[in-house]
């Protein structure tokens, strides 16, 4: 769990992991330097728990930062499966075991990912609906241009936990879990998506990302699309992932290098090379604007 002056809401996430049918946890925090309660709560959650506790110290550069920070820290936890936390969600009662009973199934010899749909409340708790339902399968070709896996909700296996932790350190990142699923997923691992709710999402005015949900992010991911703030997003993905491309399958290389080469062709091979790259996202609409961004180069 990755904290910084979470006080508001940070008891109800914690009484969530408490009330987890899968009590074989223990929870690591990096704090970030609140300066409210968040420590002084966490402290008493660990007194009450029989589970194991620890709070260490985070590197005070941002969310994602903190995160990945903690990926790497491979002291801290022992155990076979690592799940991120944010400090002002709900876990549903059934998230830990949900996503164990897939990894029985799925294996521990590669990289392995769960990650689910989830459930969406305000800033009190009141229920305001559900992300949205993804029904492509997950894959590199949809990783490179759309991240379908929210971080609240992401569990991940040892060898894919070893592949984040080779993340270099000079990378900038747009987000975690959209790292997480980019690169779990072109280094040939497996990425599950449960289409069952495994978190409550609080949405509110301090989220540092919010959920895709609803007209005004359709209109948020448009605008981002007209505005070149995509084409962005993609220089920082592209430059991060280069930086690690020998972990890469052929087959992600192939998408990657595609893509890349698209983006600065002419019109005609720039199309060319973005259908060969096989990226999509979820929605046909949306995988249909990445071609009329193509047209006036604003991937």
């Amino acid at each position: 769990m990755a904290t910084y002056n979470g006080s508001e809401h940070i008891e109800e996430q914690l009484q969530s992991l408490a009330s987890q049918t899968h009590a074989n946890w223990e929870l690591i925090v990096s704090d970030d330097g609140s300066t409210d309660q968040t420590r002084e709560i966490v402290h008493h959650f660990a007194q009450a728990v029989s589970q194991k506790v620890t709070i260490i110290k985070g590197p005070q550069q941002g969310f994602w930062k903190n995160f990945l920070w903690l990926v790497s820290q491979t002291g801290q936890a022992q155990g076979d499966l690592f799940a991120y936390c944010d400090q002002d969600d709900v876990w549903l009662p059934e998230k830990l075991e949900r996503a164990t009973n897939w990894f029985e199934k799925a294996g521990q010899e590669r990289p392995g990912l769960y990650f689910a749909r989830t459930e969406l409340i305000d800033e009190v708790g009141k229920p305001i609906g559900f992300s949205p339902l993804f029904c492509r399968p997950p894959s590199f070709q949809n990783a490179l241009v759309q991240n379908i896996g929210g971080g609240n909700t992401m569990v991940m296996n040892r060898p894919a936990r070893a592949l984040l932790a080779q993340t270099p350190k000079t990378v900038s990142l747009i987000a975690h879990d959209w790292w997480t699923y980019q690169l779990v997923t072109a280094a040939g691992g497996s990425a599950f998506y449960d289409p069952l709710p495994a978190v409550r999402y609080r949405q509110h005015s301090q989220n540092l990302i919010g959920s895709n949900r609803g007209i005004r992010q359709r209109m948020t991911r448009t605008m981002a699309f007209g505005s070149g703030r995509w084409r962005g997003w993609n220089d920082v993905s592209l430059t991060a992932l280069g930086a690690i491309r020998g972990l890469f399958t052929p087959s992600a290389l192939a998408t990657l290098d595609d893509f890349a080469l698209a983006r600065r062709s002419k019109l005609a091979d720039r199309m060319r090379l973005l259908w060969r790259s096989g990226v999509y996202r979820q929605n046909a609409t949306e995988t249909i604007a990445i071609y009329v961004g193509a047209i006036f180069g604003r991937i």
